[in-house]
């Protein structure tokens, strides 16, 4: 399928909010890699819930609870089908990415001693850092970084030569959040698994961008943020293989994880529940299941295909800007722009462009050391989803000359 089979005025629709206005002037989104916006079919799924069938699940043997039980599995079996894992059971609901990391930090706890490593790339949101330097603190292991070039590229060679017997862990995001580069997954995987480590990919920024199959690519766990990709916020999936699940220990106590509970001993509940404590976001993981629904029926090489449109032609339009300079500039790059204008800081630009109801992102992004690297304070970053347009680049462009011209 072409990118011009993609009606973007009809799913423009679906979004409420691309209908409002900010500060007088027509709403521009584009801080999409931050959290996309969320269709009226995800929206009237939440409202369904809480005005139909509003109850805890697992627990009750009335109609409502097993309405909500069978809805919420339901959402469990989609995501299973979206990554294509083997078993249900392999997807466990969780906050989001941050909570999904973790986990599995939290139960390498048990598995690592003094003289360990763990080897973490340098593109890395905090959220797949601090965890493992937390780890690492706890443990006595040592937190090893993959180094970037000047393109936003992994160095895989001199990844090649950290990896040892001492790894027992490799940590990298599928697309950096910061530049938007494609990082080798696949081959990072297959590098870490030769020398005997496991691997956790972040794919909270690959999951608007690419479908992902777990299975074919090997990797032992998987994260996934609901609000990333159209969903609500406050829900998303760590996919881990069972084999790994099944030697963790849960992550939290609580009602729901537990098979029988007396105050000598308690017995944990099989997977998935083991990891699930307590009352979920329920009505959160039903609109993620409605948010795979959505994103899979418009079909990911469609996506594709119409962002990398948008990522050409809005590259070439700011690349004219006089004095404006891109970092991240991987062959292989979702639809992610950060960039930079000589001489002004990103915070600045941000400001005007937000009185002009253009929405992006500034500052490190949650990723300094990315910026300590080219040594700047911070980007500004435009992120591009399917329900953008060339006329919202355009808006964008005439933006940063208007910025530019009152701040320099």
């Amino acid at each position: 399928m072409i990118a011009s089979k993609l009606d973007i005025e009809t799913i423009r629709k679906d979004f409420p909010i691309l209908k409002r206005k900010v500060n007088g002037y027509p709403l521009v989104y584009l801080d999409n890699a931050a959290t996309s916006q969320t269709p009226k079919q995800v929206i009237d799924v939440i409202v369904d819930y809480y005005s139909r069938y509003n109850a805890n699940i697992h627990r009750g043997v009335h109609t409502l609870s097993q309405e909500a039980t069978d809805a919420y599995e339901k959402a469990r079996g989609k995501a299973q089908q979206h990554v294509n894992a083997a078993e249900p059971h392999e997807i466990i609901f969780t906050s989001g990415t941050t909570e999904s990391i973790n986990l599995i930090a939290n139960g390498f706890a048990s598995f690592l001693t003094k003289g360990d490593q763990i080897l973490v790339s340098a593109l890395e949101h905090h959220s797949n850092i601090v965890p493992w330097q937390m780890l690492c603190e706890q443990t006595g292991s040592t937190l090893k970084v993959i180094p970037m070039d000047h393109n936003g590229e992994l160095l895989i060679g001199e990844y090649s030569k950290l990896l040892s017997n001492n790894t027992k862990l490799v940590v990298a995001n599928h697309v950096s959040n910061a530049l938007g580069t494609i990082n080798p997954v696949e081959e990072i995987i297959s590098l870490a698994h030769n020398a005997g480590a496991a691997v956790l990919i972040d794919g909270a920024q690959a999951a608007p961008h690419i479908r992902v199959d777990v299975q074919k690519l090997n990797v032992d766990f998987y994260t996934i943020s609901a609000h990333k990709i159209c969903g609500p916020t406050g829900v998303g999936m760590l996919y881990g293989k069972e084999e790994w699940l099944k030697k963790l220990p849960p992550y939290q106590g609580g009602g729901e994880m537990i098979a029988e509970v007396t105050f000598e001993k308690t017995t944990y509940a099989d997977l998935p529940h083991k990891f699930e404590a307590g009352t979920p976001n329920i009505s959160g993981g039903i609109a993620f299941g409605a948010a795979l629904d959505y994103i899979n029926a418009l079909g990911y090489e469609t996506i594709a295909n119409y962002e990398q449109e948008l990522l050409a032609y809005a590259t070439g339009e700011l690349l004219a800007i006089n004095g404006l300079k891109i970092y991240g500039t991987s062959e292989n790059k979702t639809s992610v722009i950060s960039f930079n204008i000589e001489g002004i800081h990103p915070y600045d630009i941000g400001t005007i462009l937000d009185k002009l109801g253009i929405a992006v992102r500034t500052g490190h992004h949650c990723a300094q050391p990315i910026m300590d690297y080219y040594k700047i304070p911070g980007t500004v970053r435009a992120s591009f989803s399917f329900y953008n347009t060339k006329e919202e680049v355009d808006v964008l462009v005439e933006g940063i000359k208007k910025a530019r011209l009152m701040l320099s």
